[in-house]
C-alpha cells in the first residue's frame, strides 16, 4: 500500500457514501426520538392528558383529575375566522386555553406578553394570538379584530412557538389561540360540534407511576371514551413516522450502500489485475495462495474502514447541520451529541458490504498463475472461484441482510425491499446477458466504428454486465419515484379536484338545515348538495376484546386510533356498494347494526354477525355488522368507514355534515358561496376542497424532494460504480486501443466506436429502467394506493437523456487518456 490509494478512490467514495447515508439518517432520527423522550412534558404541556370528543368532563371526572394535581383545559375546533366587515375568510385551527395554560414550557409570542394580557377582553372584543399566515392569508396586522363565530376579536399578538404543537399533530390551518371565556363566547361550541377537549394534569405526586394512572382510569370510568396520553409517549404518532421515514431512508442507503458494492468489486478487482506481477512472483517464491489473498484481503480491510471512517463522520455531523433546519419544525436537543448505535449500524453494515463485494475478487486473484510473470496481458477466461470463496460471499451478504431485516420497524417491507433489490440485480444479469446475445447476433454492418462497437459488447470481457448492473437500479429508482411523485401531483391539481366536491361543511346545526340550504341554492343553483347526520365515536372493543389487546396489521390501525366520524343511513350511502351481507329496512328497530367498509373490516379481521363497541358521547354502544360495503374513497365525497342503523342513536345530540357538487362553478362563484354561508352561520365550518388539496400537494411536494434527495445517493453511487466499472475494463481497453492503432485505425475510428459502444450500453440500460421503473410505480399507485396511474412522457426522456450523458461521457472520459497510449510498452508484454 505505499504505492497509495491510486484505483481506490471509487472504492472510498462508495462505502463512504453509504455508511454516511446510514449513520446520519439513523442520527438524526435518534436525535428526535431522544428530543421526544426527555421534553415529553412540555410537548404534552402537562404530565397527563385526558382528551374527549364532543363532550366535558362530568363531576365525578374532573374530581378525579383534580385528585392527581393541577388541571388544565384547552377546547380545539375549526372554524372560519372572518374580517371585521365580513369581506374575506380563512379556515382556522381555534383553541381555547385557560389561565393555568401551558403547564409545563412558555408559549412564545411575538411580541412577548402575558398571557393575561394576551387574551384579555378590552372592549367588545378579546385578545386573540395567531399564526403568521393567518395574517397574511386575510391581510392583517396585528392590533386589528377579526370575527370568529358570534364574537369579536383583537390580535394581540403573533405567535412563535407553541410549546405541545407536536402533541396536537398536524393542522390543515393555521392556529389561532384565545381564552376559554371568548371561545364560549364565540358560540361555536354547540351539542354536537366537533370539538376536542383536553385536561391536562401536572402531578402533585411527580413519583406517581404513568402507566398506574392509564390502568386506574380506565378501571374507574370504563365507559369514559377518553384518549389517554402520558409524557413518555407525548407524541407517538411522531415517534412512529419518524420511525418509518428514518426505515425508508435507511433501505435507501442500504440500496446505495449495495449499488456501491458493484463500485467494490469492479475496483478491487482492477486493483488486482494492476498487482497481477506481485501476485505471480510471491506464487514463484513459494507463497501459497492463500497467504496471497490474505495479504490482499487485509490490505482491503484497511481501505474498508478508512472509508467507512470518512462516513461515520459525515453521518456524525449531520444532526448537527439537520437540527437548525428542524429548530422550530420538530423537538431536537438542546446540545449537539453522538448517536453511538447508529454509528455502529452503518459501519457494521458498511464493513459487510465491503467484505461481501470484495471476496469474489480475491478469489480470481488467488488463481493468477505463476506464469503471469512472464506475460502480463494474458486474459484467462474467468469462471466462478473456489467454493470457499462462493460460500464466504453468499455468508457476509446473508448477514447483511439479516443485519437489514432484525433493524427494521417494519420487518416485512424489509424482507420485500430487500427481495426487489435481488430481484433487481437477478433481471439486471439477465438484461445484460439478452444485450449480449443481441449484439452477437446482429446483422454485420458496414461501418467499422459500429460494428467495432457491437463486438465490445458481446466480446470476452465487455464492459457490457458492469454498465448494466452500476446504472441499471439506480435509474430505476430514481424512475419509480419520479413517477410515483408524478401521478400524485397530476391527481392532485388534476381528476381529482374534478371529482371531488367543491366544498365540505361542518357543525351544521338541525335547526340551520333549511336555511343553509337556500343559501347554497341562491349561490350554486346548479350545486347537488348531500347531507348527512355526523357524530364522533372511538372504537372500544371488537367481539367483547379491548382494541388495545388486538393485534392489528400496520394499514388497519388508523380505524381504531382515536375518533372516527360515524353516522346513520336508512338507505345505502352513495359511493359504496355492498360487497356482504343485506342492509336493513328503512323501518329497522331491532338491536343497533353497523355497516362495516369491507377493506378496513378485512383489515382487523372482521367478518359478518362479530360486534363493534364504539363510545359516543361518553356511552359505549355495542352493534353487530350487518354487512360489509365498498367504499370508494378517492371520490372524496362524504364517506365513512362505520354507517349505523338508525336507530342506534335515536335522540343522540348530533351536528349534519354536507357537501356541495358543482363542476362548473368558477373560482369567482366558489369564493361567494363561501362568504354567502360564513357570514350567515358563522358557526359553520367551511373547507373548500381545492384549497385543501392544494395543501396536500405541497406536502406532497414537499416529502418527495427529501424522498428524491434520498434517491439522488443511489444515483450517485450508480455514477461512482460506472466510473469504476469503466476504470476497471481499462487494461483491456488499452490493449485493444494500441492494436488497432497498430493495424491503422485511427484516434477518431476509435472515438465513434467507444461512443457508439457507450450509447447502445446507456439506451438499453434506460428502457430496462423505465420498464423496471414504470412497473414498480404502477403497481404503487394502482394497487397500494388505489389511484389511477400513467406513464409520463418527460419521465422517459429525461431518463434517457440521463443515461446516455453519464455512459458516454464517464465512457469517453476514461477512455481518452487510453487513445493517447504510446504502443511499444504495451506490445513488448503481449
Amino acid at each position: 500500500m505505499r504505492g497509495g490509494l491510486r484505483g481506490f478512490y471509487i472504492f472510498l467514495a462508495c462505502i463512504a457514501l453509504g455508511t454516511a447515508a446510514i449513520a446520519g439518517v439513523n442520527s438524526v432520527s435518534a436525535a428526535i426520538t431522544q428530543a421526544i423522550g426527555t421534553q415529553g412534558q412540555t410537548l404534552l404541556a402537562g404530565d397527563v392528558r385526558f382528551e374527549l370528543t364532543n363532550r366535558f368532563a362530568t363531576p365525578e371526572e374532573m374530581a378525579y383529575f383534580e385528585s392527581l394535581g393541577d388541571v388544565s383545559l384547552s377546547t380545539g375546533l375549526r372554524s372560519m375566522a372572518r374580517l371585521a366587515d365580513g369581506s374575506d375568510q380563512a379556515l382556522v385551527e381555534a383553541r381555547g386555553v385557560d389561565g393555568l395554560y401551558p403547564l409545563y414550557g412558555t408559549l412564545e409570542t411575538a411580541p412577548e406578553k402575558p398571557a393575561a394580557e394576551l387574551f384579555a377582553k378590552t372592549g367588545e372584543a378579546y385578545g386573540a394570538v395567531v399564526a403568521p399566515l393567518l395574517l397574511d392569508r386575510l391581510g392583517l396586522a396585528v392590533g386589528d379584530e377579526i370575527l370568529l363565530g358570534t364574537a369579536r376579536l383583537k390580535v394581540t399578538a403573533t405567535l412563535v412557538r407553541e410549546p405541545d404543537a407536536v402533541s396536537e399533530g398536524f393542522g390543515f390551518a393555521p392556529r389561532l389561540l384565545l381564552s376559554e371565556e371568548a371561545l364560549r363566547a364565540t358560540g361555536l361550541v354547540q351539542t354536537g360540534s366537533l370539538v376536542k377537549n383536553a385536561y391536562r394534569i401536572r402531578l402533585a405526586d411527580p413519583a406517581l407511576p404513568l402507566a398506574g394512572i392509564r390502568a386506574a382510569a380506565g378501571k374507574a370510568f370504563p365507559s369514559a371514551g377518553w384518549s389517554i396520553r402520558t409524557a413518555d409517549a407525548a407524541a407517538p404518532s411522531l415517534t412512529a413516522n419518524i420511525t418509518r421515514f428514518s426505515q425508508f431512508l435507511t433501505l435507501v442507503g442500504l440500496t446505495a450502500l449495495i449499488v456501491g458494492g458493484v463500485g467494490v468489486a469492479n475496483a478491487v478487482r482492477a486493483y488486482l489485475d494492476s498487482k497481477r506481477s506481485v501476485i505471480a512472483t510471491f506464487k514463484c517464491l513459494g507463497a501459497p495462495a492463500s497467504l496471497v489473498a490474505l495479504v490482499y484481503l487485509a490490505q482491503i480491510a484497511l481501505i474498508a474502514a478508512a472509508g467507512i471512517l470518512i462516513g461515520l463522520v459525515a453521518g456524525a455531523l449531520m444532526p448537527m447541520v439537520a437540527m437548525r433546519f428542524l429548530d422550530g419544525i420538530l423537538p431536537v436537543p438542546a446540545e449537539a451529541a453522538l448517536y453511538p448505535s447508529a454509528l455502529v449500524l452503518a459501519a457494521v453494515f458498511g464493513l459487510l458490504t465491503a467484505l461481501a463485494f470484495a471476496v469474489l475478487p480475491l478469489g480470481h486473484a488467488r488463481a493468477v498463475p505463476a506464469t503471469a510473470l512472464f506475460r502480463e496481458q494474458g486474459f484467462e477466461a474467468r469462471g466462478l472461484p473456489g467454493w470457499p470463496y462462493l460460500l464466504g460471499a453468499g455468508l457476509l451478504l446473508a448477514a447483511l441482510a439479516g443485519l437489514a431485516v432484525l433493524t427494521a420497524y417494519d420487518r416485512r417491507i424489509a424482507l420485500v425491499f430487500l427481495g426487489a433489490i435481488a430481484f433487481s440485480f437477478v433481471v439486471l444479469r439477465a438484461v445484460a446477458w439478452l444485450i449480449t446475445v443481441l449484439a452477437r447476433r446482429s446483422p454485420r454492418v458496414n461501418s467499422p466504428a459500429l460494428r467495432l462497437a457491437v463486438g465490445n459488447i458481446h466480446r470476452p470481457g465487455a464492459l457490457t454486465s458492469s454498465v448494466v448492473l452500476s446504472l441499471g437500479l439506480g435509474l430505476a429508482l430514481l424512475v419509480t419515484l419520479t413517477l410515483i411523485d408524478g401521478n400524485l401531483r397530476r391527481e392532485l391539481t388534476g381528476s381529482l379536484p374534478e371529482r371531488a366536491p367543491n366544498f365540505f361543511f361542518v357543525d351544521i346545526q338541525g335547526s340551520e338545515l333549511d336555511g343553509f340550504r337556500s343559501v347554497l341554492k341562491a349561490n350554486l343553483p346548479e350545486g347537488k348538495v348531500v347531507e348527512v347526520p355526523m357524530l364522533r365515536g372511538r372504537v372500544m372493543e371488537l367481539n367483547g376484546v379491548d382494541v388495545a389487546r388486538v393485534t392489528v396489521p400496520p394499514e388497519g390501525q388508523w380505524v381504531l386510533r382515536g375518533d372516527r366520524g360515524i353516522t346513520y343511513a336508512k338507505n345505502l350511502p352513495e359511493n359504496s356498494t355492498l360487497s356482504e351481507g343485506a342492509w336493513w329496512p328503512a323501518d329497522y328497530s331491532g338491536e343497533p347494526l353497523v355497516s362495516f367498509s369491507a377493506e378496513e373490516g378485512k383489515e382487523l379481521g372482521l367478518k359478518l354477525g362479530d360486534t363493534v363497541t364504539v363510545n359516543v358521547l361518553g356511552r359505549n354502544i355495542t352493534a353487530r355488522i350487518a354487512n360489509f360495503r365498498t367504499v370508494e374513497w378517492e371520490s372524496l365525497s362524504i364517506n365513512f368507514v362505520m354507517v349505523f342503523s338508525p336507530n342506534t342513536f335515536a335522540g343522540a345530540p348530533h351536528a349534519w355534515l354536507a357537501t356541495v357538487i358543482d363542476p362548473g362553478a368558477t373560482a369567482a362563484e366558489e369564493a361567494a358561496t363561501l362568504k354567502a354561508v360564513t357570514n350567515a352561520y358563522p358557526t359553520v365550518t367551511s373547507v373548500r376542497v381545492k384549497d385543501a388539496l392544494d395543501v396536500i400537494d405541497e406536502l406532497v411536494g414537499q416529502l418527495a424532494t427529501a424522498i428524491r434527495a434520498a434517491a439522488a445517493v443511489a444515483l450517485i453511487a450508480s455514477i461512482l460504480v460506472l466510473a469504476g466499472a469503466l476504470a476497471a475494463g481499462n487494461r483491456a481497453r488499452v490493449h485493444d486501443a494500441v492494436v488497432l492503432k497498430t493495424l491503422g485505425a485511427t484516434r477518431s475510428t476509435l472515438i465513434r466506436a467507444f461512443s457508439y459502444e457507450y450509447l447502445m450500453l446507456g439506451l438499453a440500460t434506460a428502457v430496462f429502467a423505465l420498464v423496471a421503473g414504470g412497473a414498480a410505480a404502477w403497481f404503487v399507485v394502482s394497487r397500494i394506493m388505489k389511484l389511477p396511474s400513467a406513464f409520463l412522457p418527460d419521465v422517459a426522456v429525461t431518463t434517457v437523456l440521463i443515461a446516455l450523458v453519464l455512459t458516454v461521457g464517464i465512457g469517453l472520459a476514461g477512455t481518452w487518456r487510453i487513445l493517447g497510449q504510446k504502443a511499444a510498452p504495451v506490445l513488448r508484454e503481449l
